[in-house]
């Protein structure tokens, strides 16, 4: 490798990326005592506050807020006119600071690390090699951990056509400022339902084309139904089950024909693909450390990375694809830039079943929500899952708009669902569900009761304030007890 200029540093920590991860991997590690390098390539703040979580949230809102205030009764004869694009763009700009990332740059100043733009590679053990913008080759050395926070992208289809039409990925969803009069999204997980909601309700005529038979396959099956229901009542046209098998736009212009597995066929303004994520791991140099390149990173419960000797080496968030969720990658940052310190200090790690050095909430008590109208929520295990898993359980399911007061009170007509999946042999949660207007604020309640393993005798003494949707809960162990 070679530059116009050279500098070589020594921290005790390096991380790669500057997302929200590699934030709070070195705060934790600066709150240890130990100098930190943060490396990042693009905006500091990452995917999630400049092209995921926040914008699509503040983009979300006005819609929801709107469909909240047509359920009621009252409220519904004050909604007189459509959503306004251009003040829901504007909210949008301010919650990503017009991509001024300066802020989150001070942010990282501020706690004590150093903060080096350019793109990172791994260059050997306990090394990274910088390219900064300016042709500078900066080399830095750790002398405790290297962390590997780089995040995902897009995945890109491989269809006949795909080159001439300029697909949309998740970021021309959340920064895009016009209105596309004909928007097809391809996938029907989290990003293509809330894209199709946000646009929906912005004012394209929308398309949702999913190859899986349902909506948000990795929720209970209810809550997949439950919001294609209510997608469909919106305008939008959902497609379950129907492959999309090329794509066309002549010259690269005009509008998009999408050619389907039934033979049937789509006309679009733009096309955005929501079909999954791939790992930004294939330019890190993970081959200088005997690691494929372009792969997802194999870590173990420290999320400390494996094949890799002296235990140096850890990747968290999206690039270990173990819950590509901004608060998974987060809680796995605490607890890494925890044992980091702890290594440093010679303690040994606590590496046994549920100890303060395992991120055991990456497989049994993930939270996840779904800004759509209905919001859907779920943690830990569906009831699938757990059967496959070998549990003895026992669902239990309640219809929120029939028995809790608060939720009938919340919208008029209150369509929701509740699942709690309780472990017969322990008497604890195994998961939890919720679809339905205000449902995401249930959530933590929900995830405590599960990452704390909860017994159904003590989650009895919990009480619900009436007459709130928390009122759920009295419910769902009315119904367990029968």
């Amino acid at each position: 490798m070679t530059s116009s200029a050279e500098v070589r540093q020594e921290f005790d920590v390096i991380v790669i990326g500057a997302g929200p991860i590699g934030q709070t991997v070195a705060d934790r590690a600066r709150s240890g005592g130990l100098s930190v390098a943060v490396v990042e390539r693009e905006l500091v703040g990452g995917e999630c506050s400049y092209w995921a979580c926040v914008p699509s949230k503040a983009m979300l809102r006005p819609v929801v807020a709107v469909a909240e205030a047509v359920s009621v009764d009252g409220a519904r004869e004050a909604v007189t006119g459509a959503i306004d694009p251009a003040g829901v763009f504007g909210r949008r700009n301010r919650a990503v600071t017009d991509w001024d990332d300066s802020g989150q740059a001070k942010w990282v100043e501020n706690i004590g690390a150093t903060l080096v733009r350019g793109h990172g590679r791994l260059d050997g053990v306990r090394r990274v090699a910088v390219t900064t913008p300016d042709d500078e080759l900066v080399l830095l050395s750790a002398r405790q951990a290297v962390v590997i926070c780089t995040g995902s992208l897009a995945a890109a289809p491989d269809l006949p056509g795909i080159a001439e039409i300029d697909p949309w990925t998740n970021r021309h969803g959340t920064d895009s400022s016009q209105v596309p009069e004909r928007l097809a999204i391809i996938g029907g997980g989290p990003v293509g339902v809330e894209m199709a909601t946000a646009w929906n309700g912005l004012g394209s005529t929308v398309t949702l084309i999913a190859r899986e038979r349902r909506l948000l396959t990795q929720m209970e099956p209810f809550a997949g139904e439950f919001v294609a229901e209510e997608l469909e009542k919106s305008g939008v046209t959902v497609r379950t089950g129907t492959i999309l098998e090329s794509v066309r736009r002549p010259g690269g212009t005009g509008p998009v024909t999408l050619m389907l597995d039934d033979g049937g066929k789509v006309e679009a303004d733009e096309v955005l693909f929501a079909i999954g994520r791939i790992p930004l791991t294939g330019d890190i140099g993970l081959d200088t450390v005997g690691l494929a390149p372009g792969t997802w990173i194999d870590v173990d419960d420290t999320c400390r990375v494996r094949g890799v000797k002296d235990d140096w080496l850890y990747a968290l968030g999206d690039v270990n694809h173990r819950a590509l969720l901004t608060h998974q990658g987060k809680y796995q940052a605490r607890i890494a830039g925890q044992a980091i310190i702890d290594q440093a200090a010679g303690r040994p790690l606590d590496t046994a079943a549920w100890g303060p050095h395992i991120t055991s909430a990456d497989t049994a008590a993930v939270p996840q929500v779904v800004f759509t109208t209905p919001e859907a929520a779920s943690v830990g295990r569906t009831a699938d899952q757990a059967a496959a898993e070998g549990f003895r359980t026992r669902v239990v399911d309640i219809e929120m708009g029939e028995v809790v007061t608060g939720a009938k009170l919340f919208a008029d007509g209150y369509r929701g669902r509740a699942r709690m999946i309780v472990d017969e042999d322990t008497r604890t949660l195994l998961g939890v569900t919720f679809v339905g207007p205000g449902v995401t604020e249930l959530l933590h309640s929900a995830t405590i009761a599960v990452a704390g393993q909860v017994p159904i005798d003590r989650l009895w003494h919990a009480v619900p304030s009436f007459p709130t949707i928390s009122e759920v809960w009295l419910r769902l162990l009315e119904a367990y007890r029968g």
